[in-house]
C-alpha cells in the first residue's frame, strides 16, 4: 500500500466512524433557578461549553428559571418533550421517586469529592441514568458543592435543643425526617420565597445553599444568626435532564461532547463555589451576622440519628436502597486508602449507616 493509498484508507475509516454529517438541532433549555440566585452560573457555564464544543450539531438556547415554566414544572416539561433540556437539583423530584433524594444530597454522609468519585469511577453515572431513564430522560451531572451553609435564623441555634419547635425552611426528603426527629418542623418552599418568609416571620429560619448563593439571596438582610455546619446536606449535586428522544437524535460524537462539557463544568463548579463561598463567609461577617458552629459531640449525635433516617428511607423504597447501597459500597471500598492517607486525603470516612441492613432491603 502506498502512503497516499494509506492516507485515503485512513480518511475513509474515520468518515465511517463519524457517520454522515448531522444537521444542526436547536434545543431549548431552562433551569429551576432565577437569575438572582448564583446557582444559575453553573447552568450558564455548561451551556457555554456545550455550545462551543457541540454547536455545529446542537445549539442550546438557555432561559432563566421561571421564564418558560415554573421551577416545579421543569421536570414535566423535559419529560414530555416540550423542551429538550432542564437544569435541576434531583431532590426536587423525590415525590416522583424517593431515589432522587440520595442522587441530590445526603444528611451527614458524602462530601463533594465523594460524589465526584462515585459518579465518575464507582458506577454513579449509570444509576443517575437508570433513575431518570424511567421518566424518558438522560441525565448529566455537572455541578457539585460541598456542605451547605447551615441555618439562618433570628434566634441562635447552637445545639439540637435549639431546634425544638422551630419552623425551618428545609429541602430534602431525608433532611425533613431528620429535622423532625430532632424536634423541628420542616417547611417547604421555593428559594425565591425564603427572603420574604424570613422577613415576615412566617418561618423561624431557613437553609438554602452554599454561603455565596445565600448571600446572593440577601439572607444577611433578614437574619442575625448563622448556625454551621450544614449537617443536613453534607454536599449536593446538580445537572441537566435531557429528553431521551432529543438525546438519541444526536450523533455519538455530539453526545460525547456534551458529556465532556458536563465533566469540565463539574470540576470548575467545585473550585468556583468554594472560592465564592469563602468570599461570602467574609461578607456575612462584615454584615454583622453572628456565626456559630455546633460542637463535635452534637454532630456525632446528629450523625447517629441521620444514619437511622437513611436506613429507614432506603428500606422504604427498593430504588433508594439500590442507590444508597452503591454509595455505601463506594465508601467502604475507598475507606482503606482514604484512612491510610489521612490527614492528606480527600475528606472523611463517615461513621455511616448499617450497610448490611440496606443490602438486605435492596434484596442482595
Amino acid at each position: 500500500m502506498t502512503i497516499k493509498t494509506g492516507i485515503l484508507a485512513g480518511a475513509a475509516f474515520v468518515a465511517t466512524l463519524c457517520g454522515p454529517a448531522m444537521a444542526q438541532q436547536s434545543w431549548t433549555m431552562t433551569t429551576t433557578w432565577p437569575s438572582s440566585l448564583e446557582l444559575i452560573e453553573m447552568d450558564k457555564h455548561f451551556v457555554d461549553l456545550a455550545n462551543k464544543l457541540a454547536g455545529d450539531e446542537v445549539k442550546i438556547d438557555f432561559y432563566e428559571g421561571g421564564s418558560l415554566v415554573p421551577a416545579g414544572e421543569v421536570f414535566g416539561a423535559v419529560e414530555s418533550g416540550t423542551i429538550q433540556a432542564g437544569a435541576d437539583w434531583p431532590g426536587y423530584w423525590a415525590g416522583r421517586d424517593p431515589a432522587f433524594s440520595p442522587l441530590a444530597t445526603h444528611a451527614s454522609l458524602f462530601n463533594a469529592v465523594d460524589y465526584v468519585n462515585w459518579i465518575q469511577q464507582w458506577g454513579g453515572a449509570d444509576i443517575y441514568n437508570e433513575v431518570y431513564g424511567r421518566f424518558g430522560m438522560v441525565y448529566l451531572p455537572y455541578t457539585v458543592t460541598n456542605n451547605e451553609s447551615g441555618f439562618r435564623t433570628n434566634a441562635p441555634i447552637r445545639n439540637t435543643a435549639d431546634l425544638k419547635g422551630k419552623r425551618l425552611r428545609l429541602s430534602g426528603l431525608e433532611q425533613g425526617q431528620l429535622l423532625e426527629r430532632l424536634g423541628g418542623n420542616q417547611v417547604s418552599m421555593a428559594g425565591g420565597e425564603i427572603y420574604q418568609s424570613l422577613e415576615r416571620g412566617v418561618i423561624d429560619g431557613a437553609e438554602f445553599s452554599t454561603p455565596n448563593v445565600d448571600y446572593s439571596g440577601g439572607f444577611h438582610q433578614v437574619t442575625k444568626y448563622w448556625s454551621t455546619p450544614g449537617w443536613h446536606q453534607s454536599s449536593s449535586v446538580f445537572g441537566v435532564m435531557i429528553n431521551k428522544a432529543a438525546w438519541d437524535a444526536l450523533s455519538p460524537g455530539a453526545q460525547e461532547k456534551l458529556k465532556i462539557a458536563a465533566d469540565a463544568t463539574m470540576l470548575w463548579s467545585l473550585a468556583f463555589t468554594e472560592k465564592r463561598a469563602t468570599e461570602a463567609y467574609g461578607k456575612f461577617q462584615e454584615a454583622g451576622v453572628e456565626i456559630t458552629r455546633m460542637d463535635d459531640e452534637t454532630l456525632a449525635e446528629i450523625q447517629t440519628i441521620a444514619n437511622s433516617v437513611i436506613e429507614d428511607a432506603a428500606c422504604a423504597s427498593p430504588t433508594s436502597a439500590k442507590v444508597y447501597l452503591s454509595q455505601l459500597e463506594y465508601l467502604n471500598d475507598y475507606k482503606s486508602w482514604r484512612d491510610a492517607s489521612a490527614p492528606f486525603n480527600l475528606g472523611r470516612t463517615p461513621n455511616g449507616p448499617d450497610i448490611e441492613k440496606i443490602r438486605a432491603c435492596a434484596g442482595q
